[in-house]
């Protein structure tokens, strides 16, 4: 039996193996309190990430951001803290406020020093076109604050 790892008939083999999403489903299956994942591929687990123009279009903002959106960002973020956290030795750490229109703001920080400042608008559509647009945004993110760490060490330590 051999295992075929394609999304809509693109090879993910390469995206899947990525730091950053490595990270990302290693987040998602240490939350995972039920052992849900325990057997699902880390595509079907990457799934609900992968959302089309087309399908962001026809999600509403109205109402709340629904509890399963929020995991989703927090778990997100907390991937870009995780890896920056293993590449720089800093501890790092997620604050997320959004409001009940889903807009709103994340940091990544480490001590006193902002990593990561991402404002978040219509977190009701937050997804990504495909897994490396997905691997791209995460390893872009995670790369700012790398740089930013080693550009003030000092205060990134508590």
């Amino acid at each position: 039996m051999t295992i075929n790892n394609s999304v809509d008939g693109i090879d993910t083999t390469e995206v899947l193996s990525s730091p950053f999403i490595k990270t990302l489903v290693q987040q998602i299956r240490g939350l995972d309190t039920y052992r849900v994942y325990r057997n699902w591929t880390d595509e079907l687990i990457l799934k609900p990430f992968i959302i089309s123009k087309q399908k962001k279009r026809e999600i509403s903002v109205e109402g709340e951001v629904d509890p399963v959106t929020q995991a989703r960002i927090m778990a997100f973020f907390r991937a870009v803290a995780a890896r920056t956290e293993e590449e720089t030795g800093l501890l790092s750490q997620v604050v997320i406020d959004l409001n009940h229109e889903g807009f709103g703001w994340v940091l990544v920080f480490s001590g006193r020093l902002l990593l990561v400042v991402k404002t978040l608008r219509d977190a009701h559509r937050f997804g990504f076109d495909s897994l490396e647009k997905l691997a791209d945004e995460g390893e872009k993110l995670v790369q700012k604050g790398i740089d930013l760490a080693k550009r003030f060490p000092e205060v990134g330590k508590l």
